[in-house]
C-alpha cells in the first residue's frame, strides 16, 4: 500500500474512532422508582439521562425527556431550565431540561393610541 494511502487510512479510522467516542448511549430511567436524592445523583454522575414515567394525568401514557446536570451537555443556542419529575419520595424532583428558543411565542406587541 503506498505511503499515502496509508495515511488515509490512518486518519480515516483516527476520524472514526473520534465520532465513536462522541456516541455515547444515554441511559433511561423511571425516577418513580428511586429517591430524588438518587435521580439528581444519576444526572450529575453521567451528565444527562432520558427519564420516563407514567402520566400523572393519564396513566396509559408514559412520559419522557432529556434531563442534564449543566448547560454544556445542551445543545447550541439551547439553554438550561427548570423541570420537575416525580420520584419515589416525592411529587416534584427538581431537575433541569434543555430547551430551544421558540421564537413563534415570543411577538412583541406595541401598544398603538
Amino acid at each position: 500500500m503506498p505511503e499515502e494511502a496509508m495515511k488515509k487510512t490512518i486518519l480515516l479510522a483516527a476520524c472514526l474512532s473520534l465520532v465513536a467516542a462522541e456516541a455515547q448511549a444515554i441511559s433511561r430511567y423511571d425516577p418513580t422508582r428511586m429517591s430524588c436524592d438518587r435521580v439528581l445523583g444519576l444526572i450529575d454522575r453521567e451528565g444527562a439521562v432520558i427519564l420516563r414515567y407514567r402520566s400523572p394525568r393519564n396513566p396509559r401514557l408514559t412520559l419522557y425527556d432529556r434531563y442534564v446536570a449543566s448547560v454544556e451537555f445542551c445543545d447550541m443556542g439551547e439553554w438550561r431550565s427548570r423541570a420537575s419529575v416525580p420520584s419515589a419520595d416525592t411529587g416534584s424532583c427538581p431537575v433541569y431540561k434543555c430547551k430551544r428558543p421558540d421564537f413563534e411565542r415570543r411577538r412583541f406587541i406595541l401598544p398603538f393610541d
